[in-house]
């Protein structure tokens, strides 16, 4: 409604590069209520998604020779938008008998002289991971003793969780981190804003000016329309969200359940998002034909017609990504499509 009445006014021109005084006095006023983080108007950034923002920030930061430190199983764009700013990513691995989070010993082992940044997403895409306050206290401690070292916190899926338990990010347990740290989040994820594309950085004002910069010799503004929507949403009701979370979590207890009763297949739930990233490897190794999780989604488009993204895109072999942000029927069909599939290739 806040969009139609802008377009109904004529807002339709230029705005500032670094998104519309409202739009950033709601994201101000958003970091402030919600994740106990204060910002000035010069260390907030609009830009076209929290992809875009992430983007920016390798750009404005990142030289040749540099290197990110990425967990896996990781968002797919994190080492590639790396190598376009001509750095290079240090991929630390994890697995599912760690929760699919890394240790204080596996991040001190990861940087070197050349580390500039360190990427942190929780909760996590693809894995549905999220780090508790413990969890990240452990890590702070580690990034202490690198006072040079950069770190970004994309919180894209910081309301789409099912522990019980309050958002935290490094922030919030190390606020002396706060010089060095580029919080990272938008209005995609948790208010299924999708297609508006608008994200937002918060951090120091050089680093922000910087990607400010840079947004301004590639997209300029982001679109003003979506600008003015955002600014709705971050200021509006965020009851809505409990429900949403609701519904997921029921979901997700579905499609976890099913697929621990598949033949072939471990499953891991998840502690938020709207993923799960079951672990198909028994299943390569059984199925003639297919020898990696490339083939595996190959084979299940042809034998059970579902959809799944393979983990060698999130630097992890043998896994699948599923989402549960569509209806109940299509999942529970989907669950029976692939578990009929299994079955039928496993008694073959």
């Amino acid at each position: 409604a806040a969009a139609i009445r802008a377009i109904e006014e004529g807002f339709t021109k230029y705005t500032a590069v670094d998104g519309t005084a409202e739009l950033k006095r709601a994201i101000i006023d958003k970091l402030h209520r919600e994740n106990a983080l204060d910002y000035s108007v010069d260390q907030v950034l609009v830009s076209v998604g929290c992809k875009h923002s992430i983007y920016n920030l390798m750009q404005a930061v990142l030289n040749p020779g540099d290197e990110v430190v990425v967990p896996a199983p990781f968002w797919v764009s994190y080492p590639d938008m790396a190598k376009l700013a001509g750095a290079e990513a240090t991929i630390i691995r994890t697995g599912a008998e760690q929760s699919f989070k890394i240790s204080r010993e596996q991040l001190r082992g990861a940087i070197n002289e050349r580390t500039r940044m360190v990427i942190l997403n929780s909760p996590s895409n693809p894995t549905g991971a999220v780090y508790s306050r413990e969890e990240l206290t452990s890590l702070a401690a580690v990034l202490n003793d690198f006072p040079d070292l950069l770190i970004a916190s994309d919180d894209i899926y910081e309301h789409v969780r099912f522990t019980g338990q309050p958002f935290v990010n490094i922030l919030n347990v190390a606020p002396q981190l706060a010089e060095r740290t580029v919080v990272l989040n938008g209005v995609s994820k948790s208010y299924a804003m999708t297609g508006w594309r608008i994200g937002y950085a918060a951090g120091p004002a050089h680093i922000i000016k910087a990607m400010t910069k840079v947004q301004s010799q590639s997209t300029s503004n982001p679109t003003s329309i979506s600008q003015v929507a955002a600014a709705a949403a971050l200021a509006g009701d965020p009851s809505f969200m409990h429900r949403q979370n609701e519904e997921f979590a029921s979901r997700h207890l579905m499609v976890r359940d099913a697929l621990r009763a598949m033949p072939g297949v471990e499953c891991l739930g998840s502690d938020g998002t709207f993923y799960i990233f079951p672990n198909f490897q028994q299943a390569i190794d059984r199925l003639p034909g297919v020898d990696n999780d490339i083939e595996l989604g190959e084979w299940l488009l042809e034998h059970a017609g579902c959809a799944l993204v393979p983990g060698s895109a999130f630097g992890a072999p043998g896994y699948m990504r599923i989402s549960f942000a569509t209806s109940r029927e299509v999942l529970t069909a989907a669950m029976e499509r692939i578990r009929s599939a299994l079955e039928r290739a496993f008694a073959a």
